[in-house]
């Protein structure tokens, strides 16, 4: 793997209409039912952008491309190609208006996160009753959905119930009761899987939308990556937890307790991250892509916007022609 110092993309301009930029991927419009999605390098944490991390991208866009592989058969999603590393071609759907967060385990340190709002007195939390004397880190039961708002650029993400979902008129209750049910299929897919890697899946963050076309229900954006979901490794888990210790985590939680280390909570300007935060963040996201799939990771051919441009070239030739059928597939090996 390169050194720390390698290569980032920390944003990208193509040319193709309709661009949109979130904290993480920035897309396009490539055709009336389809969009380009570019994964970069930008590390978010507490809904502020904090670093760029070497590699960050790649890991997201392959191992979300894998994961939608493996559960298409729970629900469908917009995966349509990845003719980049960075890069994936997806359906266009409307987003649903919550994030679909999915926890197995009390734990966290943001302000939506069980574990904060427990020790801080809570004991109803997204709607469910939580006893006294539970300790951070914990198994839960069972799985829960724990929605949150979407916040607007500069917002934080609000915590609200499953009731609160139909009652604020934020998805129908029908088509509500088919995200859940997704939600926690999915997570247990999940779960069993990272099990199998010699991992715990603690929790995680699901978007859905409802295809343009179509109107059917898709899982979109991202998967069971490491910035969407908490990874353990389950081999020191008991001991750790034992000890009264964090968990080993091949996630970006090292980030967001270096941040609370540093004073930092979300608000204001966030501090400059320590260059061995960056370098370990990157190295957990290579480990969780290799343990999670199996594959050995092979980092894709800088300089990445110049190679992002190569892959894409027949697909933005197909979009100023208006050409219609399958895009061409691209010749770039991601190495």
């Amino acid at each position: 793997m390169d050194a720390p110092g390698a290569a980032t993309l920390d944003d990208i301009d193509l040319p193709l209409p309709d661009r949109r930029a979130g904290k993480v991927r920035v897309s396009y419009e490539l055709s009336a039912t389809e969009r380009v999605f570019v994964t970069t390098d930008r590390l978010s944490a507490f809904d502020r952008i904090i670093a760029s991390v070497p590699h960050k991208g790649q890991v997201l866009n392959q191992l979300a491309a894998w994961w939608f592989e493996q559960t298409g058969d729970i629900v469908a999603n917009h995966l349509l190609e990845v003719p980049d590393p960075n890069v994936t071609i997806g359906r266009t759907a409307h987003p649903l208006p919550v994030e679909v967060v999915v926890r197995g385990y009390i734990t966290g340190v943001t302000s939506t996160s069980l574990w904060r709002q427990y020790a801080d007195g809570a004991r109803r939390i997204y709607g469910y009753d939580f006893p006294d004397g539970l300790l951070k880190n914990t198994v839960l039961p069972h799985a829960i959905v724990t929605p949150t708002t979407k916040a607007l650029d500069g917002g934080h993400d609000e915590p609200i119930s499953c009731a609160d979902v139909v009652s604020m008129d934020l998805v129908e209750p029908a088509l509500w009761e088919r995200v859940q049910a997704a939600a926690l299929a999915l997570f247990a897919r999940g779960q069993q899987a990272a099990a199998a890697a010699g991992l715990v899946l603690a929790d995680t963050k699901y978007e859905f939308g409802l295809a343009v076309d179509t109107g059917e229900l898709l899982l979109i954006d991202e998967v069971h990556t490491p910035d969407s979901s908490r990874y353990w490794v389950a081999d020191s888990y008991e001991a750790r937890l034992a000890a009264g210790e964090e968990p080993e985590s091949l996630d970006k939680e090292i980030v967001r307790r270096a941040l609370i280390g540093l004073g930092y909570d979300g608000h204001g300007a966030p501090p400059v991250l320590p260059a061995d935060v960056v370098a370990a963040a990157s190295a957990r996201y290579a480990s969780a892509y290799e343990r999670l799939t199996g594959l050995s990771f092979v980092p894709g051919r800088a300089p990445i916007a110049d190679r992002i441009a190569h892959n894409l070239a027949p697909h933005l030739a197909r979009a100023r022609t208006g050409a219609a059928g399958t895009a061409l597939p691209s010749t770039e090996e991601p190495a």
